[in-house]
């Protein structure tokens, strides 16, 4: 039986952990790490080791990357200043809690460096290039975004996803010494959808994008738990990510096959031969149906808008 690989995770505690830890604590040799033991219910997740991996004394860490063949950085400071689509005041003032999570991220990436980690699979976000959807798409003057368009955010947090993709490179093309490879994932909406709730703000949807127009959104950025497992387990597992000119980087966006998307998962299809199993106009149909679809639903087709 073929060793098991080493996989550090951190943010281990947190929703998007929740969903991979059941079905890879059988694939890996986990190594688990969070600021805290328990998960957003107050449960204890086992196994946790306690570690700020934002202190910038790495010395205190380090040694817990060790021997590790990949990492999966999930770890994330919030701020206590609105959401991503808070009120003008507290939106601008995210700036220094993301610019801690862009130190994070970096002290990540050098303790992977340092202790000779080939892999990092990066949660990155669908915001990390938001200002197409928002100006764009959902005003259908553009179809689908890719990972080739420039990343632009219109907001601090999109803003740090796009850092956390561009700080990689130095570490990814060889610059300072070796290559450790890089895996980005822009994830997408991962909650179930809330269809009795679509009348109120939904979450990382800006307040206007109410009712039907903010479900057929999660219809397009909705990720299905065994999606978002198996898009990550590619990320580690995958053996050549390298780019048509030998750098060890790749950018995908984390959906399912959704007939509704509007982001591009030919990166994650064709560089980690990512094959989604869920569509949501599969997993709600019959949502889809009475509220989209049906006799007297009243709402105009496509992806977007009402």
């Amino acid at each position: 039986m073929a060793e098991k690989r080493k996989v550090l995770i951190t943010g281990a505690t947190g929703y998007i952990a929740s969903q991979m830890l059941d079905e890879y604590r059988e694939r890996y040799d986990l190594t688990l790490v969070d600021v805290k033991n328990t998960d957003p219910k107050g449960n204890e997740v086992a196994d946790v080791v306690i570690a700020d991996l934002s202190d910038l004394d790495r010395a205190s860490y380090q040694p817990l990357f060790d021997g590790v063949d990949a990492v999966v950085h999930l770890g994330y400071k919030r701020s206590s200043a609105g959401g991503v689509f808070g009120d003008a005041v507290a939106h601008i003032d995210r700036f220094d809690v993301e610019l801690s999570n862009v130190q994070m991220a970096n002290n990540v990436y050098r303790a992977a460096y340092d202790a000779g980690v080939r892999r990092m699979v990066v949660a990155s976000s669908n915001h990390a290039a938001d200002w197409y959807e928002q100006a764009l798409v959902h005003q259908r003057l553009k179809d689908v975004v890719s990972t080739t368009d420039l990343p632009v955010s219109d907001n601090f947090y999109g803003w740090a996803k796009a850092a956390y993709e561009l700080l990689s490179w130095p570490y990814a093309c060889g610059k300072f010494g070796r290559k450790l490879e890089f895996v980005h994932v822009r994830i997408g909406f991962t909650l179930e959808i809330d269809v009795e709730g679509l009348e109120g703000e939904g979450p990382g949807v800006p307040p206007a994008m109410t009712g039907m127009a903010n479900f057929k959104r999660y219809l397009g950025a909705y990720l299905s738990p065994r999606d978002l497992r198996q898009l990550v387990r590619k990320g580690i597992e995958t053996p050549d990510i390298n780019d048509r000119d030998g750098v060890p980087f790749v950018i995908v966006y984390g959906i399912s096959g959704n007939t509704r998307a509007f982001w591009s998962l030919d990166t994650a299809r064709n560089v980690l031969g990512y094959e989604p199993e869920d569509d949501s106009e599969v997993r709600f149909a019959k949502d889809v149906h009475r509220l989209l679809t049906g006799k007297g639903a009243g709402v105009a087709g496509g992806r977007v808008g009402v």
